[in-house]
């Protein structure tokens, strides 16, 4: 694997990424704030919430911005028909990370009537595109031609339980072929801790590089909203509290990147960690501030 992701997990280093949400902006040309922002590659989220640009087209734009993309794949709106042709149209623009996911319901997106696919899930991926780096053939044996090459990468929810079936997924993931793993947001630093140490002591910090999710918290009630939306949000009730005291919502802002700076703080030097993932959910314009404030 030769992308800097790779090389950066070959060699040990901490590692910071970061998250970039399109919008609907078809003319949108400047990602100026990204290349700066001192994360070393950048993840295009797929559809996350409804329609918008797609991530293979806008890795493809980061790519040719000087920006080292990290492309998302979800299973949830294509077949493997599908999936195979996204895969080898990004490596054929030189796109050389990809992170497979099963991806959110489309009940929570803006278009909820939406039909689902879920031909696979996210280990069927990993294993899918593992093959096509090794065998260098797709699922019906056709050959690929020329130099494919990516690295694999997973998402985890650490606070799933209970844990020995959390750490049983998590090793699925590995043995299909992930070499790095995002987690979901973290903000209970206490369960996280526990669930690090678990595969730690399984072995698993020593094959795949494990990228913790921070997430600054915009407002008291976009808080609320994630906790009712989403499963994968646990955020402590402390958490919740500090937003709703903070005041307006300019002072709410500034205790959500807080928190974030603390949590960064409680976590970057747990045994076993190789990252921090931070996913601004649109707000792009302070993942630096985030990396400056965390001493990152």
């Amino acid at each position: 694997m030769d992308s800097l992701l790779a090389k950066k997990i070959g060699a040990g280093d901490f590692i910071i990424t970061a998250e970039y949400l399109p919008d609907t902006n078809i003319e949108a040309t400047s990602y100026g704030k990204l290349k700066s922002c001192g994360a070393i590659a950048i993840n295009v989220s797929d559809n996350p919430y409804g329609s918008v640009i797609s991530s293979l087209a806008t890795s493809i734009k980061l790519k040719q911005a000087g920006i080292e993309p990290i492309y998302q794949l979800v299973t949830r709106d294509r077949n493997r028909i599908a999936l195979q042709s996204d895969i080898l149209g990004a490596a054929s623009m030189g796109i050389k990370n990809i992170l497979c996911l099963s991806g959110y319901h489309q009940t929570t997106s803006d278009m909820p009537e939406s039909a689902n696919v879920y031909d696979f899930d996210s280990i069927q991926l990993i294993e899918l595109i593992s093959r096509m780096n090794k065998e260098k053939v797709l699922l019906n044996g056709k050959k690929i031609e020329g130099g494919f090459s990516m690295l694999v990468g997973a998402v985890v929810n650490p606070y799933l339980r209970p844990l020995e079936l959390n750490i049983m997924r998590v090793k699925k993931k590995v043995k299909a072929g992930a070499k790095f793993i995002q987690t979901q947001a973290v903000f209970n630093t206490t369960d996280f801790q526990e669930w690090l140490d678990a595969i730690h002591q399984k072995g698993i910090t020593e094959k795949a590089a494990i990228i913790a999710g921070i997430y600054p918290l915009e407002s008291y009630d976009e808080a609320i909203k994630l906790l009712e939306k989403h499963t994968d949000f646990y955020i402590p009730d402390s958490h919740i509290k500090r937003m709703k005291d903070a005041g307006d919502l300019e002072a709410q802002k500034k205790m959500g990147i807080a928190i974030c700076v603390e949590t960064i703080g409680k976590i970057k030097a747990m045994k076993g960690l190789s990252g921090i993932h931070i996913t601004a959910g649109g707000r792009e314009n302070i993942i630096s501030e985030i990396i400056a404030d965390a001493g990152l």
